[in-house]
């Protein structure tokens, strides 16, 4: 019996006469008290159960749950099947790793990825404010921390290929005094995640330097080699395997040299949905430290100004497979019900930016180890992260308050923002989606 799954891909169920008596099953506890009403609940019981299958290497269980999946998610249905459906990819993907013998699946579940153009990027990141919201907060608190320095040197780490700075050279023109010489320097890699764009970081970056000469503002982008080459088969291996970057070379060249520091500019540290990518497991490092913790324990010896960080409000670091499941279906499903309120199920721009969570939720659910590098951790664990690794935490001014509370007004009326201490945190209809927060070195605050 082959049950043929929304978006090109199949699976082939090795015995056909599972579902002539489910009542009679181990899928009964599944589907009891489900299918009469499919809501949010009963599909995420039925994933709970799949992927406890799954992890219990109960195939025949496993099978019966996707094959019921199968029949209620919907690629062009209500935001909770559409979600559910982008957990089944997810699933399957995962099945044909964990026991590709006992389930033969026919096409592929792969989800394919487009890059984009720079005015598209520039209609993606405006789609839904996740990315608007830690542009402002965070450019607003780095202007209120350069104040009166004439050279200014940022350090950016981030997923957006640069879009968050346009409006920070814009508002740098504007000052009084005259807008200070302002450098910025990224890497030369980044994870592989969606937005991928058609244009490399060099012209990027050339892009930005005739912006910034249009605006009369002194500008330099450089962007620093942090690649490396593996030396051994094993090396060679898990770079083809992975889908991360080389994090570890990154670690190795953020050293003043490498990134041409300079004693005169008051260095800023920007991080936009990038600390997920190091790894948070305590291994590999020097003391046992994480690659999270290492990179923060170098980032703050080079005595930067400030450091703003911005990430979605979520924790995804469990290893379970089932608890990951549940955190992820209840975070992702704001992005599908915002989507929902103001793009039609057949809009291309709806079904591209929802394929994007679809390629994160594939590596949330589908790798384990260091092929799985969506890591997310809330706003309160990245906070307690912190402060044990030397840093004191600024509040947001009333000014960069009444910025972002503008920003979202332009926005479906279910977005809004509060305070979480010292953090700003963005929500969709109550539940909190991003968080933004600014530190210090510890002592720099004397």
């Amino acid at each position: 019996m082959k049950a043929e799954l929304r978006g090109n891909t199949s699976v082939s169920l090795q015995n056909p006469t599972l579902f002539n008596n489910t009542l009679h099953s181990p899928l009964s506890g599944a589907l009891n008290g489900c299918l009469g009403s499919l809501d949010g609940a009963c599909l995420e019981k039925l994933l709970l159960h799949c992927a406890s299958a799954l992890e219990t290497n109960d195939v025949t269980l496993a099978q019966q749950v996707m094959w019921v999946l199968n029949n209620v998610a919907s690629s062009v249905g209500d935001p909770n099947q559409r979600l559910a459906s982008w957990f089944l990819r997810a699933l399957i993907s995962r099945a044909s790793r964990v026991c590709p013998t006992a389930m033969n699946f026919n096409g592929s579940s792969t989800i394919q990825r487009r890059l984009m153009s720079v005015t598209e990027l520039a209609g993606y990141v405006d789609l839904i404010p996740w990315h608007r919201f830690g542009f402002c907060a965070s450019n607003s608190a780095i202007l209120n921390a350069i104040q009166g320095f004439p050279r200014v040197h940022i350090l950016d780490f981030s997923i957006t290929h640069c879009m968050q700075w346009p409006t920070l050279i814009d508002t740098l023109a504007k000052r009084p005094e005259g807008p200070p010489s302002l450098r910025i320097t990224v890497p030369s890699s980044r994870p592989s995640v969606p937005p991928l764009l058609n244009v490399s970081t060099e012209e990027v970056g050339l892009r930005l330097g005739n912006f910034a000469k249009f605006r009369d503002v002194p500008f330099e982008f450089r962007v620093f080699d942090n690649s490396s080459s593996p030396s051994t088969l094993d090396e060679v291996v898990k770079c083809k395997e992975s889908p991360s970057f080389h994090s570890e070379s990154l670690l190795a060249h953020l050293n003043p040299s490498t990134l041409n520091l300079r004693d005169d500019e008051a260095l800023v540290i920007n991080c936009q949905h990038w600390l997920r990518y190091l790894s948070d497991e305590q291994n590999g490092s020097p003391h046992g430290a994480s690659l999270r913790d290492t990179f923060l324990d170098i980032i703050k010896s080079l005595n930067p100004q400030i450091i703003v960080i911005v990430d979605e409000d979520s924790d995804l670091s469990a290893s379970s497979l089932t608890s990951r499941i549940t955190t992820c279906f209840n975070y992702l499903w704001i992005p599908f019900d915002a989507l929902e309120t103001f793009l039609p199920k057949e809009s291309c721009q709806r079904m591209e930016y929802e394929s994007d969570i679809g390629h994160k939720i594939d590596n949330i659910i589908s790798f384990e180890g260091f092929q799985r590098i969506e890591r997310l951790e809330s706003g309160i664990k990245l906070c307690q992260r912190m402060t044990n690794s030397g840093w004191v935490s600024i509040p947001f001014c009333e000014e960069t308050v009444k910025e972002v509370k503008d920003l979202l007004d332009e926005h479906a009326s279910g977005w809004g923002m509060k305070k979480e201490e010292d953090m700003l945190v963005l929500t969709w209809k109550g539940h909190n989606s991003v968080f933004a927060t600014v530190w210090i070195p510890n002592g720099l605050e004397d």
